[in-house]
C-alpha cells in the first residue's frame, strides 16, 4: 500500500518510540472500551461512532477515516469477513458472532494500529479455538521480533502454528512498518522461511497482524471494494499489535507497559507486545 521495498526502513529513537506508544495507548483504550460494548443487538455503526468519540476525547484522531477513501473510523469484520468490514446501522451483532475490530490512531503526528477478534456472547467451540490460536500466533510473531532476526522468522512462526493447528494463513494481506505514516516499509507477511527477508534492527516499529482462516487461506473482496471475506465462507480471525524491536527485546506499544495481553491485567513481572495488501 504505502511505500515500496525500495524505501528506507525507519529506525526510531527511544523518544520517537515513546511518541508511538502514546498513540498506542489511545488505540488500546478504545479497543478495551469497544470490547465491553460489542454485545448482541448493537450495530456496527454504533461501534464506529463510539470509537471516534472516545478517540477524540483522548486527544487523538482516527487514522483510518478517509484513508484511501475508507468511509469509517473502525474496521468491523464479522464471521467470514477477514478484514476491512465497513460499519453499518444495518449490521447488528448477534449471539454467536465473532467480530474483528481493527483500529488505528494518529496522535501528535505519530500512528499506532491494533486489532482483536472477539466472541459476541457464547460462540461455538470451533470459533473459540480459532480465536485462541490466532492470538497465540501473534504472540509467537512478537517473541521472534528480535534484533538480528529476519522477517521470515516472524512469518514462519505464524505459519508453523497455524498449519500445526489445521488453519490457513491469509497471504493477500500483510503486516507493515508504522510510525509517521499508517503504512511504512517493510511489509511483514504471516508466512515465510526462517532466516529469509530483511534483518531486523533495533528501532524498527512493526504492525504485526496474523489473519488465520478456519478453511482455505484464499479471500475475495466484496462489491464495496473494501470488505475481504474467506473464499469458502468459513470463519476468520485477526489479532494485531504495534511492536518496537529493541535491544532489550520486543516492546508492545499498543498495550500499557507491564500489561499481560492474555490475562488482560497488569503482569506480575513487568513488560514482556490496519493491514496492508501484499505487493
Amino acid at each position: 500500500m504505502d511505500g515500496s521495498a525500495r524505501e528506507r526502513i525507519a529506525l526510531r529513537t527511544r523518544e520517537e518510540i515513546a511518541r508511538i506508544r502514546e498513540a498506542g495507548r489511545v488505540v488500546w483504550e478504545v479497543l478495551e472500551a469497544l470490547t465491553a460494548v460489542a454485545v448482541p443487538g448493537v450495530s456496527t455503526a454504533e461501534l464506529d461512532r463510539f470509537a471516534e468519540a472516545r478517540t477524540r476525547a483522548l486527544g487523538g484522531r482516527p487514522a483510518f477515516l478517509g484513508y484511501r477513501g475508507y468511509p469509517a473510523c473502525l474496521c468491523v469484520s464479522l464471521n467470514d469477513e477477514v478484514i476491512h468490514g465497513i460499519p453499518s446501522p444495518h449490521r447488528i451483532l448477534a449471539e454467536g458472532d465473532v467480530i474483528g475490530l481493527d483500529y488505528g490512531v494518529v496522535l501528535g503526528g505519530w500512528f499506532a494500529d491494533a486489532a482483536r477478534t472477539l466472541p459476541v456472547g457464547r460462540v461455538s467451540e470451533e470459533a473459540a479455538r480459532l480465536l485462541a490460536v490466532t492470538r497465540r500466533a501473534l504472540s509467537r510473531a512478537i517473541a521472534a521480533a528480535l534484533p538480528g532476526a529476519h522477517l521470515g522468522d516472524l512469518g514462519a512462526a505464524v505459519q508453523a502454528l497455524a498449519e500445526e493447528e489445521g488453519y490457513s494463513v491469509v497471504r493477500d494481506f500483510v503486516g507493515h512498518g508504522i510510525g509517521r505514516r499508517l503504512h511504512e516499509p517493510p511489509q511483514v507477511p504471516n508466512y515465510g522461511s526462517p532466516g529469509a527477508g530483511v534483518r531486523l534492527r533495533a528501532g524498527m516499529v512493526l504492525a504485526l497482524e496474523p489473519m488465520l482462516n478456519a478453511g482455505t487461506g484464499e479471500v475475495r473482496t466484496l462489491d464495496d471494494d473494501w470488505t475481504a471475506v474467506t473464499a469458502d465462507g468459513r470463519l476468520s480471525a485477526h489479532f494485531e499489535h504495534t511492536v518496537a524491536v529493541t535491544e532489550n527485546g520486543p516492546e508492545i506499544l499498543t498495550l500499557p507497559e507491564g500489561w499481560d495481553d492474555h490475562a488482560n491485567r497488569p503482569a506480575a513481572e513487568g513488560p514482556g507486545p490496519g493491514s496492508e495488501r501484499r505487493e
